[in-house]
């Protein structure tokens, strides 16, 4: 096999940042970060948010795919539901009812044929229903009475196991498109377990043994089932996309309390990746193991309408879930890229008004504690990099007037310089450490725009829209996008472009909003989130228009935000209360990867 200086020689080029558009397999070293890194093809996972389920509910049937799910039964908070909808990959809709409404009920088959069977009504059921694509018709009843089994398979070659009727069992019944007929059980006993595959090859795994949760699996070969190796996290009330297969499983969320767990399995172990944007416990699922779906479920003790999508590899234009900030904190400001950024500042809750001097920086993995800022405060602009930011504006007192402070960061510690000419908060800035803007802000609401040149702060033209709230990205002092924000009576979707000289309107955001993420220059950016109330949406700007993507996992709004339209990092923020939430986008498939 060829190695690599075979095939691209010794010498590796040096960048002062990242290169603009690596190659995949291209290596380089990082001068401002001291690191040795190369492009790689993504080859992590990833759930994204899709369309909400019409009405919130737990214990329901799923099955089918993640393009044609199909959710039926469950229970709220008040009653059980015979409710029945399709998704069609963006959107819930919802079709003819059940006959019996029921929760906890084992199901299988596609959108278009599929079987309930069983389930809890305020009491357990043998009931069993068949669904053609328009309409639900009761066919021969199983063979036990259960509640909280699970069932897998097609609705002609189906198979059901475990549950409570009158106990905690591991019965199986298979199912012929007319009857249950019943073989082997369980080895063991429980209810409340998750499954996959078909009735000659199916899984069985984790559910509540009467005194306890499991992370036991067990291989069905068609005659008999048998132990094979356990989940990595013990759970119960858990979900997986059904449709997989024994050597190709998913299984997510769940309780004690309300899981976001995910577990792949391989046909030997399970292995833990990505977590659920939303945890919780008696979700359904449907789909395999490398395009699932999640939804619905008991999130933070209320049913969900929550639905996600899961892609074995990360799709275009996709968030996925980062670990935490150290503190969770609002209306905080962001410096950066995706894989090395700083955030600093901020409010936390419910100690509010404690302001925050917190610097936290990123190194595409986790996040690490700096030193300090010298004031601490919320609302401020940002702009730079790791080794060279610059804080400025915001304020520290609640309703109190905004500042004009201004901190430079060399990459150890924060020192102070020259100040805004006008103090403000809840600006729009960019740039970098030497070449910086801000733009807007309040209060009162203004339009005034100021330029840093590495000394001083420099007031040029106003922008045309007074307003705060608003965002921007900005690649120097010459070159910036600012949207979003507020004006009473309401919230804006203004865009306006700057080119060292003056503002022009743009095209106007598809949503408007206020206190949004922002990343990339003015020809190409990214924004996301933003409220109140918060949302998740995020919006690409391709230097003329502005186009709706994929959301983000956490609604929020006051949050940080680093990087380009390709490669984004959100954190922090309000999803109502401080979140420390870390998201990373990838509009392109790949990633850089730092070589140790």
């Amino acid at each position: 096999m060829a190695e690599y200086k075979d095939l691209k020689g010794g010498k590796v080029k040096n960048y002062t940042t990242n290169p603009d558009n690596p190659y995949e397999g291209q290596v380089w070293f990082n001068e401002t970060a001291g690191e040795l890194r190369i492009r790689k093809g993504t080859k992590t996972s990833a759930w994204a948010s899709g369309g909400n389920l019409n009405t919130g509910r737990e214990g329901m049937g799923g099955c089918g795919t993640q393009t044609a799910g199909f959710a039926f039964g469950g229970a709220t908070t008040t009653d059980y539901q015979a409710l029945a909808e399709q998704y069609d990959g963006s959107s819930w809709t919802e079709v003819a009812d059940l006959n019996q409404a029921r929760s906890e009920l084992g199901a299988f088959g596609t959108q278009t044929a599929a079987v309930g069977a069983g389930g809890y009504l305020g009491d357990k059921t043998g009931n069993s229903e068949t669904w053609n694509g328009s309409s639900w018709s009761e066919g021969n009843n199983l063979n036990q009475n259960r509640y909280a089994l699970t069932g897998v398979g097609t609705s002609t070659a189906g198979i059901v196991f475990g549950g409570n009727g009158p106990s905690i069992t591991g019965k199986t019944e298979t199912y012929d498109g007319t009857s249950y007929t019943e073989v082997a059980d369980l080895n063991q006993t429980r209810e409340d377990t998750a499954g996959s595959g078909t009735q000659t090859a199916a899984l069985a795994f984790g559910g509540w043994s009467g005194t306890a949760r499991l992370g036991v699996t067990e291989e069905w070969n068609g005659s008999a089932w048998y132990e094979v190796n356990d989940l990595n996290t013990v759970r119960s009330v858990l979900a997986s996309a059904n449709a997989g297969t024994v050597s190709s499983a998913l299984a997510f969320g769940g309780k004690p309390g309300a899981l976001a767990n995910t577990e792949l399995w391989n046909g030997s172990v399970w292995t833990e990746i990505n977590d659920l944007s939303v945890g919780r416990g008696k979700l359904s699922g449907s789909g395999t193991a490398t395009t699932g779906l999640a939804f619905g479920g008991e999130a933070s003790s209320s049913d969900s309408t929550s639905t996600e999508e899961w892609n074995a590899d990360f799709a275009y234009g996709v968030w996925a879930t980062g670990n935490n900030m150290n503190t969770g904190r609002t209306a905080l400001a962001g410096a950066g890229t995706q894989s090395a950024a700083l955030g600093f500042g901020g409010y936390l809750q419910p100690a509010y008004p404690t302001f925050s001097a917190l610097t936290e920086i990123w190194n595409g993995t986790s996040w690490g504690e700096l030193n300090d800022m010298n004031t601490g405060r919320f609302g401020l602009g940002g702009a730079g990099t790791t080794t060279a930011a610059l804080a400025f504006g915001g304020a520290n007192v609640p309703g109190g007037p905004p500042k004009d402070e201004t901190e430079l960061w060399n990459g150890i510690s924060w020192t102070e310089v020259n100040d805004l000419t006008t103090p403000k908060r809840h600006f729009m800035s960019g740039g970098t450490s030497t070449s910086a803007i801000a733009a807007g802000g309040g209060p009162p609401n203004t339009a005034t725009t100021e330029t840093w040149d590495g000394t001083n702060w420099t007031e040029v033209a106003d922008m045309n829209t007074a307003r705060a709230s608003l965002v921007g990205v900005a690649a120097s002092s010459t070159a910036a996008l600012a949207f979003g924000g507020s004006l009473p009576p309401g919230t804006l979707g203004n865009t306006e472009s700057w080119n060292g000289s003056a503002w022009t309107e743009v095209n106007d955001l598809n949503t408007a909003r206020r206190n949004m993420g922002a990343a990339g220059i003015y020809t190409s950016a990214l924004t996301f989130g933003g409220g109140p109330p918060q949302v998740a949406t995020t919006e690409s700007w391709n230097g003329t228009n502005w186009t709706n993507e994929n959301s983000m996992s956490t609604a929020r709004h006051s949050l940080g935000s680093a990087g380009t339209l390709t490669n984004a990092l959100a954190f922090g923020g309000a999803a109502p209360s401080d979140s420390a939430a870390t998201e990373e986008w990838n509009n392109d498939a790949t990633t850089t990867q730092t070589i140790d």
